[in-house]
């Protein structure tokens, strides 16, 4: 394991060629490797949260002691971010270089984004803990730069850009993946936690105006269940920040 001194010092798990080394000696477990250390930590994670998550209980579940577990990675944190790139390499990435409109590829990767949020809650608690250099993280991030790229904003207009459309997609789908962890830890559905909760809030007095407006404009969206109240609200929203770069590309032509 590393030492308390080198901690400090070390910044990814993805420097000083850790990521793909294994130890060598006489003390490894066998029929334990790096990848299936990494798929039950997905695991465990996706059904008990990054909160309740140690190396003593992924030793348990892989039926070793904690200590066989540093035979392939030196700290929690190295196994979180290993973790963490395996379920980036989930998405569905668009090929930049097709013959395809910008606006469709936006759009896809938005989606894809959101879905990994919602299936796994936790990430949206370690993007900003890393560097976030692991293969499938770098996958995603060029492939995400080439795309605005094609947009035809100058380079100064591109990170703003980005931000727009992912620091949005963030923020939703964390939100929405944080709803469907805690209507699954009190035993419910998305719906039925969201009526509990509503029926809950409109009981307080001092938000009956607010939940009474909620309550029009909700009904005014439309949709029968959370899931597609969520999707249209998700889907008008990415329509409106790509007709939001749509009229920046306009006026940075017309300048």
């Amino acid at each position: 394991m590393a030492k308390a001194s080198d901690k400090a010092a070390r910044t990814s798990v993805w420097l000083d060629s850790k990521a793909h080394r294994r130890r060598g000696g006489s003390g490894q477990p066998s029929g334990l490797d790096r990848a299936r250390i990494v798929e039950v930590t997905v695991r465990l994670l996706d059904a008990e949260g990054l909160a309740r998550f140690s190396m003593r209980r992924l030793a348990g579940e892989l039926n070793v002691t904690a200590m066989s577990v540093y035979w392939y990675v030196d700290t929690k944190d190295d196994l979180l971010e290993l973790a963490l790139d395996q379920v980036m390499g989930e998405m569905r990435l668009p090929d930049p270089d097709a013959d395809e409109d910008w606006r469709d590829q936006v759009g896809a990767l938005a989606r894809e984004y959101r879905t990994l949020l919602v299936r796994h809650p936790w990430v949206s608690a370690l993007v900003g803990v890393f560097l976030n250099i692991g293969p499938n993280n770098l996958a995603f991030s060029r492939t995400v730069q080439r795309v605005v790229r094609r947009t035809g904003l100058p380079a100064r207009r591109l990170t703003s850009t980005i931000s727009a459309v992912f620091q949005f997609v963030y923020g939703y789908g964390t939100l929405e993946g944080h709803l469907s962890a805690r209507a699954a830890a009190g035993g419910m559905t998305v719906d039925e936690y969201f009526q509990q909760a509503l029926s809950t809030v409109t009981a307080a007095p001092q938000a009956a105006d607010v939940i009474q407006e909620s309550q029009e404009i909700m009904a005014a969206r439309g949709g029968d269940t959370v899931a597609e109240m969520l999707e249209r609200d998700f889907e008008f929203a990415l329509e409106l920040l790509i007709a939001g770069i749509e009229a920046m590309v306009a006026r940075e032509r017309g300048a």
